[in-house]
């Protein structure tokens, strides 16, 4: 059985104008296909990012390095030439960034009376060198720090001694408070801990 001729059909040889309307048709395609993407996957990393870290920036001090050393920092604490001592510290990381924060109870070097007395949380710079980043307490509360002080899960545990009025003379503090702080959106937060008590 012999196949009869078939005509020979212009459509079916590629052409140069043929070669250009696949051109640009691909073109096309490519053009819509990138309108059209993919859910932005910068999306779920931002809402995923840490909360901002005490230094006020993406969490980016070295982790290894050591908490800052509360005994020989200068703390901006005013007292004269009687310099200042610590009475207390704690060292632990605050805001979840990988680095520990330093947190120190210092009050001036004086024997007698209610001394100023103030906390502070030490970091590091990208440098390294350690700063004072926030003040817990300052001279103005007229407390000082007693026993109990420690970081933990985060959280700064204190027991202040106070004055229940500014008749109670300075050298005699007749309130005793036990109080935490919490580093949450970007602010230390503090909290009581129970009733004040008579010391």
């Amino acid at each position: 059985m012999q196949l009869a001729e078939l005509p020979d059909l212009a459509h079916t040889r590629p052409t140069p104008m043929h070669w250009l309307a696949t051109a640009t048709a691909m073109a096309g395609v490519v053009a819509v296909a990138g309108l059209v993407q993919q859910p932005d996957t910068t999306a779920s990393a931002t809402s995923s990012r840490r909360a901002p870290s005490i230094s006020g920036s993406a969490p980016s001090r070295a982790a290894h390095l050591p908490a800052p050393d509360a005994a020989t920092f200068r703390f901006p604490l005013e007292c004269g030439s009687a310099g200042t001592v610590v009475t207390a510290k704690a060292s632990g990381d605050l805001d979840g960034d990988g680095s520990p924060e330093t947190v120190a109870a210092i009050r001036c070097d004086l024997g007698s009376g209610a001394p100023p007395n103030a906390i502070y949380v030490l970091n590091r710079d990208r440098a390294g060198t350690p700063r004072v980043v926030a003040t817990l307490l300052g001279v103005d509360a007229r407390e000082t720090v007693g026993k109990g002080f420690s970081v933990e899960n985060r959280t700064v545990y204190a027991t202040l001694i106070g004055y229940s009025s500014q008749n109670v003379p300075s050298c005699c503090p007749d309130v005793q408070q036990k109080v935490s702080w919490v580093w949450r959106n970007g602010v230390f937060v503090r909290s009581e801990q129970g009733d004040n008590k008579s010391v």
